[in-house]
């Protein structure tokens, strides 16, 4: 039934793992089942209330954020671009195109004219050729005197400057070091290398020493700890870690099942305490109410309403259309001239004919066709 934990322990169980599995399944189940209810009834009613409470909130805030916020804020942030855009033209006119102008129109004409030309003039016409004038008369003093002199000063300079401290390291410094290196520093520098040779050995030794100490204070312990103490009281931990893994597992299964048959249950007994009556009651007396208040009741008082609003409306169709005749009557007595026939519309619902026997019958709601006297009917 559990393929995936049969392949994960393929060692046969002992009797210590049978000893432990029975009492640590019972104190489980017996610790997850109310736990089990608990979140099962927390999880029926975060789904009715996602369901009745926070989906119609969701929908309302989605339709609230379309229809109110976003337009909104649509407007505000317009409204704040516009702002910024009039407050940076604004910034321009009043703090960069003024300094702009000042500085192409005033300062840099004024630099170039008063300052740049003139200097430019001063170098080409008074500078370059004085700088030409004192070259060449430096050349002309360095080649008709400095020349003949130069010569004798460069070897009184090598005599007094430059021979005394060649002599003083050639025959002096020179031997000296070389000297101190042979006879001192080399004979130093190997009797710091058997020191030092002779204080490795010795930290080995010491390091030996030490390691050998804390291998037998430390190590041989600490492997019997382990090997002895550590490791039996590991693997019963490990086998009751597993157990109650396990255990867990089947507890909140079975706390599953429990609880299913606790809900339908509880199903069952809202439903014949409630539903049951409740839906009686709907079938049996509301619904024949219902219709015999359909019946006997809405319809006659709907079709008595609809015939007083026809009534209604052909009472004032015909009174509208003899008071348009007698207005048209009383201008023509009044005013004079030939009466012109026209053709009447009958009234809504009716029609008339001249000498006929009988009233044409038309469909309710269509005018009628104007009269015309038997004579021109031939």
């Amino acid at each position: 039934m559990y393929p995936e934990k049969a392949e994960r322990r393929p060692d046969p169980e002992g009797c210590l793992t049978a000893a432990i599995r029975i009492p640590v399944r019972i104190v489980v189940l017996i610790v997850v089942v109310p736990v089990r209810l608990l979140w099962d009834a927390l999880a029926l009613c975060g789904t009715f209330l996602g369901r009745v409470l926070l989906r119609p909130l969701g929908r309302a805030y989605d339709w609230i954020h379309e229809h109110v916020l976003a337009p909104v804020g649509r407007g505000i942030a317009r409204m704040a671009e516009a702002v910024a855009t009039a407050a940076w033209w604004l910034c321009k006119a009043v703090l960069y195109w003024p300094w702009l102008g000042l500085w192409r129109y005033v300062v840099v004409p004024l630099a170039v004219h008063l300052i740049a030309a003139p200097a430019a003039w001063l170098y080409r016409t008074v500078l370059t050729p004085l700088g030409r004038g004192l070259a060449r008369g430096a050349a002309w003093l360095y080649a008709r005197l400095l020349a003949p002199l130069g010569r004798g000063t460069r070897l009184a300079l090598w005599a007094v400057l430059v021979w005394p401290w060649t002599a003083l390291w050639r025959y002096a410094v020179a031997p000296l070091a070389s000297g101190t290196y042979r006879y001192l520093l080399t004979p130093l520098g190997h009797a710091l290398t058997w020191l030092g040779r002779g204080l490795v050995l010795l930290g080995k030794g010491l390091a030996t020493g030490l390691m050998w100490l804390g291998k037998v204070l430390l190590v041989i312990p600490a492997v019997f700890l382990y090997r002895w103490v550590l490791a039996p009281v590991g693997r019963v931990l490990a086998v009751i870690g597993r157990e109650v893994g396990d255990a867990l597992a089947v507890a909140w299964r079975v706390a599953g099942y429990l609880s299913l048959a606790v809900g339908r249950a509880l199903k069952w007994l809202a439903w014949n305490l409630l539903g049951r009556p409740l839906r009686w009651f709907y079938r049996d007396v509301c619904t024949p109410v219902g219709h015999v208040v359909r019946d006997a009741l809405w319809r006659p008082a709907k079709k008595a309403a609809v015939e007083t609003g026809r009534a209604v409306r052909a009472a004032l169709a015909s009174a509208r259309e003899t008071v348009r005749r007698a207005r048209r009557d009383a201008w023509h007595a009044l005013v004079g001239g030939e009466r012109q026939p026209e053709p009447v519309n009958a009234i809504r619902g009716q029609a008339r004919n001249l000498g006929g026997a009988a009233p044409q019958q038309t469909l309710p709601g269509m005018v009628a066709e104007a009269e015309i006297s038997p004579h021109k009917r031939g």
